[in-house]
């Protein structure tokens, strides 16, 4: 299997079918969102926990900021928007740089999982923006939890957060009260208290405060509307960028109130792809037969598809999308996905079945867009969920005191 680096913006040319060994792997064990957590709390001696980003020295106090939607390369390509985290990609200011992996697929709910749990998301089981809750036979979304489904039950791991506060470390979620009681809050990012704000800066600021609580601290933060600015209007948009130059300052203004002994790290759970409206680069599943043909359920994302067949037709299906699509994306059936450890080195066995009997990422800037069964979704100017780079790398800028 191949994997990312942080050079990897070559232009893609395969005039065969892409072959799923070629996928770029995300860095699960050594580089990737899932590492960070457990590495930060076994700095503070949290028993148990790996230590998969061994690079990062130990601190008595931690905070994550994450901001939803911030690729490597999105902010690489803004240092006039973004001028205190570019300072940072050059290891000035007291800080370091360097890109990590979401994990596959990277999508919000996947990403926020492995930053809670320190798991992959074929342990965790949230593989995907949708996927098929195999108890019911229906798509769940598990961004938005419809239809509804026991949390603890489709996640039973423990948060890192959860292990921490145990270990008596403080424990500390700043987010918008809007994300106080989800179940996506509670399987991925619960454990300690949760403190509700809306403004960025009353959160920064309680971010600081809520370091400086105890002598061992560790404080998670997050910012939306960043994603939101580029699922509407792109990454190329006046209003990204506005979006950006702000969540610039949220940065700053946390760095400065950091505490003694504390490290920072701002990080993102995927990057963004703006992808042009025409038939060419917005494949409509709706609208296609070939695609159709076979699928009982279509899942994932439109750069991350999960695709679930009819009975008996799982090799029908596997082998029309390769035909249709294998040089503009990854088609992989389930267990080729699994042994290529796009999901990551292990897959526990509730989560087998939550995978598409074919999952097919894309490769080019293109969709697999379903205008009649996801209106909204395939509006969308930017986009994510592959293991390009653009989508694939983000953020793990540090900030020490």
């Amino acid at each position: 299997m191949s994997h990312l680096s942080p050079s990897d913006s070559v232009a893609w040319d395969h005039p065969e079918p892409l072959a799923v060994g070629s996928a770029p792997v995300p860095e699960y064990g050594s580089g990737s969102l899932a590492d960070l957590l457990p590495t930060l709390a076994a700095g503070m001696g949290v028993p148990g926990m790996p230590t998969g980003i061994p690079e990062l020295t130990a601190a008595d106090r931690n905070c994550v900021f994450l901001i939803d939607g911030l690729g490597w390369e999105q902010l690489r390509a803004h240092p006039d928007e973004a001028p205190f985290m570019a300072s940072l990609l050059a290891s000035s200011r007291g800080g370091t740089g360097r890109p990590i992996t979401a994990g596959y697929p990277a999508t919000t709910a996947t990403s926020l999982a492995s930053v809670g749990t320190g798991l992959p998301p074929g342990a965790h089981g949230l593989p995907g923006y949708t996927v098929r809750n195999p108890d019911t036979g229906e798509l769940m979304n598990q961004l938005r939890w419809k239809p509804w489904t026991s949390p603890r039950v489709w996640q039973p791991y423990p948060t890192v957060f959860q292990l921490a506060h145990e270990a008596g470390v403080h424990a500390a979620q700043v987010s918008s009260p809007t994300f106080a009681n989800t179940p996506l809050t509670k399987v991925a990012l619960s454990g300690g208290t949760f403190h509700g704000r809306l403004a960025g800066e009353e959160r920064v600021d309680l971010a600081a405060a809520q370091l400086a609580a105890a002598d061992r601290s560790l404080v998670y933060t997050y910012y939306a509307e960043l994603d939101g600015a580029g699922h509407r209007y792109g990454v190329a948009s006046d209003t990204w960028r506005g979006q950006l130059m702000y969540v610039d300052r949220l940065v700053q203004r946390l760095a400065e109130q950091l505490p003694p002994r504390s490290a920072l790290y701002v990080t993102a759970d995927h990057g963004m792809i703006d992808v042009p409206f025409d038939e060419q680069h917005r494949i409509d599943f709706d609208e296609d037969w070939e695609l159709r043909a076979g699928v009982a359920l279509l899942g994932g994302e439109g750069r991350a598809r999960h695709v679930y067949a009819v009975p008996g037709a799982e090799n029908d299906v596997l082998t029309c999308w390769r035909e249709v699509l294998g040089e503009q994306f990854w088609v992989a059936s389930r267990d080729e996905a699994i042994a290529a450890g796009w999901f990551g080195p292990h897959i526990d066995e509730r989560v087998y079945a939550r995978i598409g009997d074919v999952v097919a990422a894309a490769h080019d800037d293109v969709l697999i867009i379903a205008s009649e069964r996801e209106p909204k979704e395939s509006a969308m100017v930017g986009n994510h969920g592959s293991m390009t780079p653009a989508e694939q790398l983000v953020p793990l800028l540090e900030v020490r005191t």
